[in-house]
């Protein structure tokens, strides 16, 4: 080997840089001492360019800014079409706030990179050559792979599940309701906490309402979950221990309430319900058991009693087919070590089959019953949420809403947003950490692994 090619092969020695002034230039200008000081110019002009981009729309970014402060002003002489539209504002300030913490994202990440660089330098001593100095973008491929693989993911989040949810929480601290305050006829106004004092304890009927459906709410949801499970697991446990060889037929039948379509059953149940021409009424008149119809429907009470009941009917094979999925996978030797040592059936269940089964369904159990919360169908489908109550005109909420079904009823039929979008943020607090405590529990957030 030729002292020349000794020395093409020598990584060259670089000057140590100085992390300050490193760390002042990247904080100046995004790309900026990866231009200069680090001599990466392919990654010091991306960021560059990032800047620069965000620099001249930053007129624009102000000006939405402004009018997601503001709302508009209101403009009566203008047409309807011409006047300030205050949603539009709203939704265009909370997207230019989303691109704004994503560009305070990146500048952090040039920040760190430069700094992470400066280190390495000053770390190993020389720079890199060969493949690396003859293609600038293979750290691009190699360590910042991973986050331009989830930047399209991320910035999809970003603009269409995070703004949506910022935005209709922010409704909440508005005025956006009729008959005033609906745009573009008219403009929407802060109100800040108004909306949540009026409902929390500031109005005798909304607070009324609130509380009645809020506990419904509870209610409901843990009954719906406490029925289905349990009925599905003695449904369960009654074939899996049964001799009979229609077995299976039973299996099937259980399952078409599951297999039919949720929308369907409830409507089917709703006419024959009816208290005036329903065959359920009908059938026991003409058997002589009622002389006056039943108001399965049309007392609160009674229509509370019928919604848990039908619930029951429509999602007991679910927990059916999960209990039975995980009582057979319990060692048929435990079962059989229990049977010589005198165990009975009932023994059996309540001291091995039992244990098991709660501790491999709880986590769905827990879902359920977060998902009964927002159980707009059981609700909506059946009874519509009736029957009426005292303050059932002011505040929309009938006997059997809960809090989804008087959301529903708050946007569409009275158009009451700005309560709506308390109510959303109250079921957002309630379902939040059974959501998270859930997810807490699985072995992929414990180890990182499926």
């Amino acid at each position: 080997m030729t002292t020349a090619e000794a020395v093409t092969q020598t990584p060259r020695r670089a000057p140590a840089v100085d992390p300050t002034r490193v760390r002042l230039l990247s904080m100046l200008f995004m790309g900026l001492a990866h231009l200069t000081v680090l001599r990466q110019r392919p990654k010091g002009l991306m960021f560059a360019a990032v800047e620069v981009l965000f620099l001249c729309t930053l007129p624009i970014t102000v000006g939405k800014l402004t009018d997601l402060v503001t709302l508009g002003s209101p403009a009566p002489q203008l047409a309807v079409k011409d006047r300030p539209n205050s949603l539009f504002m709203l939704i265009d300030g909370i997207t230019v706030l989303a691109v704004v913490a994503i560009f305070i994202a990146l500048y952090r990440m040039s920040v760190v990179s430069a700094r992470r660089t400066a280190r390495d330098i000053n770390l190993n001593g020389f720079e890199p050559v060969g493949e690396r100095r003859r293609n600038p973008f293979t750290e691009l491929t190699n360590r910042a792979f991973p986050v331009m693989g989830l930047a399209p993911t991320f910035v999809l989040i970003v603009f269409f599940v995070v703004v949506p949810l910022v935005f209709s929480a922010l409704v909440a601290f508005t005025n956006y309701s009729l008959p005033s305050h609906i745009p573009p006829a008219a403009t929407i106004d802060w109100v800040g906490l108004e909306n949540f004092r009026r409902l929390f304890g500031g109005n005798a009927i909304w607070t009324g309402a609130l509380a009645r459906v809020f506990i419904w709410t509870i209610v409901w949801a843990l009954l719906a979950t406490t029925t289905c499970y349990v009925g599905g697991m003695i449904m369960a446990v009654v074939l899996q221990n049964s001799n009979l060889r229609i077995t299976p037929l039973f299996r099937a039948i259980f399952i078409l309430p599951y297999a039919i379509p949720g929308v369907v059953s409830l409507l089917v149940w709703r006419n024959l319900l009816n208290g005036a021409f329903g065959t359920v009424n009908r059938t026991l008149e003409a058997l002589h058991i009622i002389s006056d119809p039943i108001p399965w429907l049309s007392d609160p009470w009674l229509a509370k009693f019928v919604v848990v009941l039908i619930n029951l009917w429509c999602g007991f094979p679910y927990f059916m087919l999960l209990v039975t999925g995980t009582m057979t996978s319990i060692s048929p030797d435990i079962i059989e070590a229990a049977r010589i040592d005198g165990a009975s059936s009932w023994q059996i269940f309540r001291r091995i089959q039992a244990p098991i089964i709660l501790y491999q369904t709880m986590p769905l159990i827990i879902m359920s019953f977060a998902a009964n919360i927002n159980n707009f169908g059981a609700i909506f489908f059946l009874t519509g949420g009736d029957p009426s109550v005292s303050d059932s005109v002011t505040t929309g909420a009938g006997g059997t809403d809960i809090m989804v079904s008087w959301i529903y009823k708050l946007t569409v039929n009275l158009q009451q947003y700005q309560n709506a979008s308390v109510l959303a943020i109250m079921i957002f607090m309630i379902i939040a950490p059974f959501a998270i405590y859930n997810f807490r529990q699985t072995r992929s957030y414990k180890e990182g692994e499926l």
